[in-house]
């Protein structure tokens, strides 16, 4: 079988793409922290909630605004044949998130006896950045999954059978090619 550099990129091309997701990951995140913080801060001074029931609204007034960024900028490109199966990942990824975060805080509050809101805000901050790493883990991974990149074999047969189905030339040829790569891509997906 051979392999192409298109098809198997090397290690420095892998870390490249994915800097770049972790950077666009770190930016919708960081819309998501915003939001977290400003909501938490809100609910924490402005209707006096405790701090654990103010965590858990924020994180999940963030998590409703970072599902759209992650879906819809980030992850845009990756199979969305089943969004039921997605969202449900997407929700439990992000409430196993939401637990860390909050047992973070919980632990600095309750065992630690930090409770000034500067002090919450703190081990916030320390949740936050753990259950970040794993979200952005579990996310990559299991929710946004790639449409996996069809094989040598089955390209090769995509333009054995559009050979044979129409013996088109030129553009016309080319198309009905990328049509049946396509076709093999979205049957593997599902």
């Amino acid at each position: 079988m051979a392999t192409t550099t298109a098809s198997n990129p090397s290690l420095a091309q892998k870390l490249r793409g994915l800097s770049g997701e972790a950077v666009k990951f770190g930016l919708v995140g960081l819309s998501g922290v915003v939001v977290n913080f400003a909501v938490f801060w809100v609910c924490i001074n402005g209707l006096h909630l405790a701090s654990l029931r103010s965590n858990i609204a924020a994180t999940l007034v963030a998590i409703a605004t970072n599902y759209l960024g992650y879906r819809y900028w980030l992850y845009r490109d990756r199979d969305a044949a089943s969004r039921k199966r997605e969202i449900t990942l997407f929700l439990v990824f992000s409430g196993a998130g939401m637990l860390i975060e909050t047992g973070v805080l919980g632990f600095s509050v309750y065992v630690l006896g930090l409770s000034s809101h500067f002090e919450q805000l703190a081990a916030k901050v320390g949740g936050l950045a753990l259950g970040t790493v794993f979200r952005f883990i579990s996310y990559r991974t299991w929710v946004f999954k790639a449409v996996p990149e069809p094989t040598e074999e089955q390209l090769a047969a995509a333009r054995a059978e559009a050979a044979a189905d129409a013996p088109a030339t030129g553009v016309v040829a080319q198309a009905e090619l990328m049509l049946a790569a396509e076709q093999i891509r979205f049957a593997k997906a599902e």
